[in-house]
């Protein structure tokens, strides 16, 4: 396994993250861990010009990994990962830790969210130098349906993956299904039969 080389890019998310984090303790924190080549802050990494930064400072500084600190990863992982696939990296090589929900909006003391947000630097850091080269795959999938459980549940989700065109195999471990609901002789408010 080669030396990782890590850039690490500390976003102020506009004033989300800058607010009440001290972005740039922690850019020079990061700057000082192991194997970070280069650690930097950035107004909005997510932008268009964080991502050719992050891109640029890979060819410059030989990068072979990238730690964003930002906001949810649920909103621009992909994003990063794309542009560290750009500059030829391969994008599994990239970490993001949530420093906005994590540590700007929920912690109220400025220094407690700066410590925390190190501390999620930190281990991201720690973490990306031993993740490994991925390569996405296709993999066949049987078009259909396994529904465990005949209650009334049960039988709604099979029903609707049928309604969906889909074959379904609904397994039952009593010797009817209903569930409870079989048990009961009126339901409300109709007092109509259960079954």
């Amino acid at each position: 396994m080669e030396e990782p080389r890590i850039g690490v890019y500390v976003c102020d998310c506009g004033i989300n993250i800058a607010s009440k984090v001290d972005v740039q303790e922690v850019v020079r924190f990061a700057n000082r861990l192991p194997n970070v080549t280069v650690a930097r802050e950035n107004k909005y990494t997510c932008s268009e010009t964080g991502q050719n930064l992050i891109k640029d400072d890979i060819k410059e500084f030989d990068l072979n990994r990238v730690v964003v600190a930002s906001c949810t990863p649920r909103m621009h992982e992909t994003t990063f990962q794309e542009a560290v696939a750009d500059a030829g990296l391969n994008p599994y090589y990239f970490a993001m830790t949530n420093i906005r929900e994590h540590c700007s909006w929920v912690v109220p003391d400025p220094a407690e969210a700066t410590a925390k947000a190190k501390r999620l630097v930190s281990s991201m850091v720690s973490r990306v130098a031993y993740q490994e080269s991925l390569e996405p795959r296709v993999e066949p999938v049987t078009r259909s349906a396994l529904v465990v459980g005949g209650g009334i549940a049960g039988m709604q989700a099979a029903l609707t993956v049928a309604d969906a065109g889909y074959p379904v195999y609904l397994v039952e471990r009593e010797s009817t299904i209903g569930g409870h609901m079989a048990q009961l002789d009126k339901t409300f408010p109709t007092l109509d039969c259960s079954l």
